[in-house]
């Protein structure tokens, strides 16, 4: 079945039956994850947003209108809540710095990357945290983008503009990573 048969069926059948919804969250469980996990930097943190758009998926899906793709929609729901939690993150180092606490245990857990040091990861630090997104959703989950232009609410010209600079910047340092 298609994302679109898939929830055609889920806004039927939910609340009682949430088979074509886990179906949907089955398809996109793992690319939704890794999107998270490089936004965020840590995998504790891509792992609590991940269940949290899952629940807002869930009790969103039947005032979905469809006037853009599911997959879309998906990872809009994704982008929101990976901003909401970075900039929880920020706060509270923020707040740790103002109270001159020891934080930096606690905020600056070891984090586990999601690739080795020479995969993307490595690279994204290379770049500022709007085109660090263009790229994570351009290479991570695949979209097209206009599709990315309409979940980071950007034009599609400053999308691709964005997107070609950071890849720009990306090739001096990888040619020149010192």
């Amino acid at each position: 079945m298609t994302d679109e048969e898939l929830v055609i069926q889920a806004q039927r059948e939910l609340f009682h039956t949430t088979v074509a919804y886990e179906e949907l969250m089955r398809r996109y469980q793992r690319t939704l994850f890794n999107v998270c996990a490089r936004y965020l930097g840590n995998e504790r943190d891509a792992d609590d947003v991940c269940q949290e758009v899952m629940l807002k998926v869930l009790h969103g899906l039947k005032q979905f209108e469809g006037k853009a793709k599911f997959k879309t929609w998906l990872y809009s729901i994704t982008y929101n809540e990976c901003i909401t939690q970075y900039r929880k993150e920020k706060r509270k180092r923020r707040l740790y710095d103002a109270l001159s606490l020891d934080g930096q245990e606690e905020a600056h857990e070891p984090e586990q990357p999601a690739m080795d040091s020479k995969g993307l990861d490595h690279w994204l630090v290379h770049v500022n945290q709007v085109d660090r997104e263009i790229l994570v959703l351009r290479f991570v989950a695949e979209l097209e983008f206009q599709e990315i232009a309409d979940i980071m609410r950007m034009g599609l010209s400053a999308t691709k503009m964005r997107y070609k600079r950071a890849l720009e910047k990306l090739r001096k340092h990888v040619s020149n990573p010192f």
